[in-house]
């Protein structure tokens, strides 16, 4: 007897490439839906935030849909929730755009910034720099590429680990002019600043990899 599909809410909020993080999850095996209801984001298996555009608009966005508190509330319950581009942006403490400094979720320490690089914004292919024992990238070549269309990122990771206890994060990198965070792994929390939905079989891998979690 095959094992259930898992759920998982793509939350719509207005900002981020919804459908065709929909059509990828769908094609790795998931049970896919669309919606900002309450109920439904805060009982699915797992829960996608994507996030295209502006750190501030997003962040208003989601406020206003309430995403906010449903993020919060499933991640202090241990419920998988996934962050990608501008939706992964917004799990950090703030964003500093043309001067104007937002305040982001707070799940992470952390400031996003300017990319400083000759071209911005950074778009098209990249590798990165992931961890050896990173269960979003098993199974992922290590010269896999990965689709990265961003202005801004975050450059230092600051959470620091005081439990020994706790298993420390796993923090993926990548460079464009300079070196900035690429995903990261924090017990039921997983984010890319890069599209798995728009890079083929390697962003494939990495969603079949999350769906495998839930």
């Amino acid at each position: 007897m095959s094992a259930a599909r898992k759920s998982v809410v793509v939350f719509d909020y207005g900002f981020g490439n919804i459908r065709s993080a929909e059509r990828a999850l769908a094609r790795v095996g998931a049970d896919v839906e669309i919606t900002r209801d309450f109920d439904r984001a805060m009982n699915a298996d797992g829960l996608l935030v994507p996030g295209v555009g502006a750190f501030a608009a997003c962040m208003g966005g989601l406020r206003e849909a309430r995403g906010d508190w449903i993020v919060g509330r499933r991640l202090s319950g241990g419920r998988p929730v996934m962050g990608i581009c501008v939706g992964m942006q917004i799990l950090f403490a703030r964003g500093i755009e043309h001067g104007v400094e937002s305040e982001g979720l707070d799940e992470w320490p952390g400031t996003v910034g300017p990319l400083k690089a000759p071209v911005v914004p950074h778009m098209g292919w990249n590798t990165v720099d992931a961890p050896a024992d990173s269960a979003l990238f098993a199974g992922v070549p290590d010269d896999a590429r990965f689709y990265f269309v961003h202005s801004y990122a975050v450059h230092d990771w600051e959470l620091e680990i005081t439990n020994a206890a706790m298993r420390p994060p796993h923090v993926t990198w990548a460079t464009h002019g300079e070196r900035f965070v690429a995903a990261v792994e924090n017990g039921a929390l997983w984010a890319t600043q890069f599209h798995p939905e728009k890079s083929g079989d390697a962003g494939a891998q990495l969603l079949t990899n999350w769906i495998g979690t839930l």
